[in-house]
Parts: structure tokens; C-alpha cells; sequence
């Protein structure tokens, strides 16, 4: 089964670190944000992978391109023979990946759409390049594999930015609650879809997913949620991007499952 991520925005409410790089490739714990997505794929045995590129996609490239350089120490031989040597062992997480020009100014939907070609079998993984989540992928498909219709959207409560004052009538605060959990659910990404999903995907390049295909497969009866009660957070501004670092380097990121 193929997952696809997208990789293509500009990332411009972090642009201390997407200036001179996609925000998939901004570093969480020395590693590009893009390889823990992956990465969680991988724990559930998925390892085939289409990166939908755009804004700096040539950085994504590069990186992959050249892996075992990024990943590991090497000692290079420079002269009439270029050599390198790559120390230690290779990264245990095996995987195949297509690297997809998808545009600059494309949006979600069109991208999605323009890798249609590389994606084979019924089903497909589709997820953001910027949300860090524990979900669990194999209930996630196990889910979308017992109702029947054509696409799965994974549905999380989000936090509040801010803390909960519960104030009396004498202004008194009878309770404080740090970023409690608030009311509703949004889209966590990490979708599951059948092929015939792509037809819904018929609006061209500046068509985005969560406009007109989604709000279609609703109308029709095709669309279902995945409630994931556990941990998500997406990495949207510089200030996320240190939260995550924190917890990272604090032995504490929930979404290290693997």
C-alpha cells in the first residue's frame, strides 16, 4: 500500500526555518520532520512512499537522494577516484520512495491527483507533511476496511491554545485548566481513500483537498471519521517547531511509537 504525503506548501508562518528549506524538511531532534512521519508509517509495516514536491522540493530530493550521507558518517576520497566509505550500520528503516513534482503554486487536491500514476492498488494512504500524531495506522485501515465507502479522515478534539478560566459571579476563578481539550473535531489528515477517490480530484491544480472532494464525498455518503483519541499536533509555526524539539530532546514525544 502507498503512502502519500504532501510536501509542497511554502510554510510561511515558520519562515525562521522555510526560508531556505520545505517545512517537511525542518529538523526535529536531527531529523527532517518528514522521516518521523515516515517513520510511523514504517512501525505498521507500510514502506513505500510517494512525496508529493513543490515549494524547495529539490531540497527533498537531495535528501533522499543521497541518504546514506545525511544518516550516517562517511569518509570521501577526493582525486583521480572519488570513493566513500559509510560508517556504521545502515538505517534499520527500509523503505522505497517516489519523489513527485507536483508544482509550486499547486494546491492539496491537485497534487494529489497529479501522483495518481504512482500510486498502485485500491487503497492509499494520504497524510500532511506537518502533523506529528501516535495514530494507530493499523486501526485507522482496519476502520476504513469495516464501513465500506470511499474515504477515511482521521478526526481529533483540538487543544486550546490557551488556558480555562471558570469564573463565578463574584469573579472568583474556581477552576484553571491549562490548554484543556475543546468541543468539536478537526481534520488530523492521515486519510485512507479507495482509487475512486481520484475522481473526485477533478478540479484541476488550484483545487484543494479539504474544499470541493471533500465536502462531495460528504454530500454523497463517503466520507467517515477515525475519532483518535490520543495524541496529534501539528507543527504550523516556529513556536510549534520548539515545542516538539522540547519534547524530543526531553525523551518525552508521543508520537515516537516505533
Amino acid at each position: 500500500m502507498d503512502v502519500v504525503i504532501l510536501c509542497g506548501g511554502q510554510g510561511a508562518r515558520m519562515r525562521e526555518e522555510t526560508e531556505y528549506r520545505p517545512k517537511p524538511m525542518v529538523e526535529v531532534g536531527g531529523r527532517p520532520l518528514l522521516w518521523h512521519i515516515m517513520r510511523l508509517f514504517g512501525h505498521h509495516g507500510l514502506d513505500r512512499f510517494v512525496l508529493c514536491l513543490g515549494y524547495k522540493g529539490s531540497v527533498i530530493k537531495d535528501y533522499f537522494l543521497d541518504y546514506d550521507a545525511h544518516t550516517r558518517d562517511c569518509t570521501v576520497s577526493i582525486g583521480r577516484r572519488r570513493d566513500v566509505v559509510h560508517h556504521g550500520d545502515p538505517d534499520p528503516f527500509a523503505f522505497t520512495v517516489t519523489l513527485a513534482d507536483t508544482g509550486q503554486e499547486t494546491l492539496t487536491g491537485g497534487r494529489i491527483k497529479r501522483v495518481e500514476r504512482f500510486v498502485s492498488g485500491d487503497t492509499v494512504l494520504v497524510t500532511y507533511g506537518d502533523g506529528l500524531s501516535d495514530v494507530d495506522i493499523g486501526q485507522l485501515l482496519a476502520f476504513h476496511r469495516s464501513h465500506g465507502k470511499l474515504a477515511t479522515v482521521t478526526a481529533v478534539k483540538p487543544l486550546s491554545r490557551f488556558g480555562l478560566l471558570a469564573i463565578d459571579g463574584d469573579s472568583r476563578v474556581e477552576r484553571f485548566v491549562e490548554k484543556p481539550r475543546v468541543e468539536g473535531w478537526i481534520n488530523a489528515g492521515f486519510f485512507a481513500f479507495e482509487r475512486k477517490v481520484f475522481d473526485y480530484l477533478d478540479g484541476g491544480d488550484l483545487e484543494a483537498l479539504e474544499g470541493r472532494p471533500l465536502e462531495r464525498l460528504a454530500a454523497d455518503g463517503q466520507l467517515m471519521a477515525y475519532r483518535h483519541e490520543g495524541w496529534f499536533f501539528a507543527v504550523d509555526t516556529y513556536r510549534d517547531y520548539l515545542q516538539v524539539n522540547d519534547l524530543w530532546k526531553a525523551g518525552a514525544a508521543p508520537w515516537k511509537v516505533w
